[in-house]
């Protein structure tokens, strides 16, 4: 009788051992989907931060009309006062990259000169829409622009060809 308890016993710990295994795969899940929420917080953050910095960067110019930085170190420490300005606390990494490697968006008329940032990810975003409710589907469909007072991303109503037009590539 003793012999039979035993495949009963060996059954039910595979079953309990299965049950664990699932139950950490969905709080694996779960655990995965609330660090991607939190990458996209980061990137609107970051990015609406050098976007105010770009403003007020071009605001500061001593001399019209406004000029634009020529790169993020400008933001940093704008020397062309007599005191320096710091319009940006720090670089801020690119939370999909890791890395300080923002795609910069030239500034039409100024040559070097960029008005507005955006992640050079290809992460596709959990969020389905923009703030003005045009469909994303990848993080650098985020443009972080200096013309928005607020910082806040705008995505171009054709993301590709706003992409292929910053890098100027035609189509």
């Amino acid at each position: 009788m003793k012999r039979a308890q035993r495949g009963y016993s060996y059954l039910a710990v595979l079953f309990l051992v299965a049950l664990t295994a699932a139950g950490l795969a969905a709080l694996g899940q779960a655990w995965s989907t609330a660090a991607q929420r939190e990458r996209e917080r980061e990137l609107l953050f970051r990015g609406g931060e050098i976007a105010r910095a770009i403003a007020a960067y071009a605001k500061a110019t001593p001399n019209p009309p406004e000029q634009y930085p020529k790169s993020l170190d400008d933001l940093l420490s704008d020397n062309r006062a007599l005191k320096p300005l710091r319009h940006l606390r720090r670089a801020y990494e690119d939370p999909f990259t890791g890395k300080a490697d923002w795609e910069l968006v030239p500034e039409p008329g100024q040559l070097g000169a960029f008005s507005a940032v955006r992640s050079r990810s290809e992460q596709p975003l959990l969020r389905e829409t923009g703030p003005d409710g045009v469909p994303i589907k990848l993080a650098r469909d985020l443009l972080f622009s200096s013309r928005n007072s607020a910082g806040n991303p705008q995505v171009p109503a054709d993301p590709a060809s706003a992409a292929s037009a910053a890098s100027g590539v035609s189509r």
